[in-house]
C-alpha cells in the first residue's frame, strides 16, 4: 500500500479519460443536442433473489477500438496524456486524499476529500485497458466534487498499452464474470462500512466498465443508482427486474458498438419494469465519443454529459445536503 497523498487536483495536470479509445473519423463538428427519455412514474418491479456475485448476461466482445479506427496493424492505443480537464468540470475542487489499496479484499485506487466527514461514495469501473492514470485521475476528479471514489482493478494489477494486451486482460474477466462481479460486490460493501463514507454507493464505467456497472447493478449488491457510459447492455425483461435504479445511460447516435437499436430496447424494459431512469443519445457522435484522443471526440457533448453524471449523483446520493 502506497503513501496517501493529500494535494487538491490542479486542472493543468489532470489527464482526461472516458470511453475506450479509437474512433471513426467525423466532421469534427462536436452536437450539443441529448435525448432524455422521461422518467417513468411507477415503482419498480421486485427484485427476485440471486445469488451474490452471479453474473446475470453475456457482454458482447468487442476490439475496444470504434469500427474503422483500428490501425493498420489491428490495434488502437490507450489514451495516457492529453489533458481538457476543463471538460470534466475539474475547476475549484477539493483537496482530495489517494492511494493504492484494497477495499474488502479488492485492489483499486481509493480517493476521497481530504476533510473529515462522511460521503457518498462510488465504484468506478475502468475501460477494457484497465486501471491505469487516467482512471486514476477521474476518480480525483469525482473525488474533489465531494465523493469516497473506489476505482476497482479488475485486471489484479495489469495495465494494457496496446490492444491486444487488452483484448486479452478484458476477455479473461468476460470468461469468468462471477469473479468480476465478486470484486465489484465486495468493494460496495466494504465502501459502505467506512467511516468516511454514507450508505449510499453508486457505480460508474465506460465502456468495459460501463457493462461492468450494469453487471454489479444487477447483483446483490444493492446500489442506489447505475451509471453507464456506452457499455454493452442486457434488454432481456426478467434480467433488467434485478437492476438498481436510476440508471443513467450516456450513448452516441452513431454508435457501432453499441446500436441505437439496442439503447432504445434498454430504454423501453426499463421503462416497462418500472426502473427510474434518464438516457441520453447524443446526435452525431460515435462510440467513445468522451475521448478526446480520437477524431470523434464531441467535447460539448462530454461536457454536458459529465455535468448530468454530477447532477445525477447528487440527487440520488445526496440527501441531506446541498450539492457539492
Amino acid at each position: 500500500m502506497s503513501t496517501p497523498r493529500t494535494a487538491p487536483i490542479l486542472v493543468a495536470a489532470l489527464v482526461l479519460l472516458s470511453g475506450c479509445s479509437g474512433v471513426l473519423p467525423g466532421d469534427g463538428t462536436p452536437t450539443e443536442t441529448s435525448t432524455p427519455t422521461d422518467r417513468p412514474s411507477s415503482t419498480p418491479t421486485a427484485a427476485p433473489t440471486e445469488t451474490e456475485a452471479e453474473a446475470t448476461y453475456t457482454q458482447t466482445p468487442h476490439t475496444g477500438c470504434q469500427p474503422g479506427a483500428i490501425e493498420k496493424n489491428g490495434t488502437c492505443q490507450a489514451v495516457t496524456s492529453g489533458g481538457n480537464a476543463d471538460i470534466f468540470d475539474a475547476e475549484n475542487l477539493s483537496a482530495i486524499t489517494s492511494e493504492r489499496t484494497t477495499v474488502d479484499g479488492t485492489p483499486g485506487y481509493l480517493a476521497r476529500p481530504a476533510d473529515d466527514g462522511e460521503y457518498p461514495a462510488v465504484v468506478m469501473i475502468h475501460e477494457w485497458w484497465g486501471l491505469n492514470e487516467n482512471i486514476e485521475h477521474m476518480a480525483d476528479i469525482l473525488a474533489g466534487h465531494g465523493y469516497v471514489v473506489f476505482a476497482v482493478d479488475l485486471y489484479d494489477g495489469e495495465v494494457a498499452a496496446n490492444s491486444s494486451e487488452a483484448a486479452r486482460l478484458s476477455g479473461q474477466v468476460r470468461e469468468n464474470p462471477d469473479v468480476a462481479v465478486s470484486k465489484m460486490s465486495r468493494a460496495v460493501s466494504g465502501l459502505r462500512e467506512r467511516s468516511d463514507t454514507t450508505d449510499r454507493v453508486a457505480s460508474l464505467g465506460w465502456c468495459f466498465g460501463g457493462g461492468q456497472s450494469l453487471q454489479l447493478s444487477l447483483s446483490d449488491a444493492d446500489l442506489n443508482a447505475t451509471v453507464i457510459y456506452y457499455g454493452t447492455l442486457a434488454t432481456n425483461e426478467s434480467t433488467l427486474q434485478r437492476v438498481d435504479g436510476p440508471v443513467l445511460g450516456v450513448f452516441g447516435s452513431e454508435d457501432q458498438v453499441v446500436g441505437i437499436e439496442n439503447v432504445r430496447e434498454f430504454d423501453r424494459t426499463l421503462g416497462e419494469v418500472g426502473v427510474e431512469r434518464e438516457i441520453y443519445v447524443y446526435e452525431g457522435a460515435g462510440h467513445a465519443f468522451a475521448n478526446p484522443s480520437g477524431e470523434s471526440f464531441h467535447p460539448n457533448d462530454t461536457r454536458d454529459a459529465w455535468g448530468k453524471t454530477l447532477t445525477f449523483l447528487d440527487e440520488n446520493l445526496r440527501t441531506n445536503e446541498s450539492a457539492t
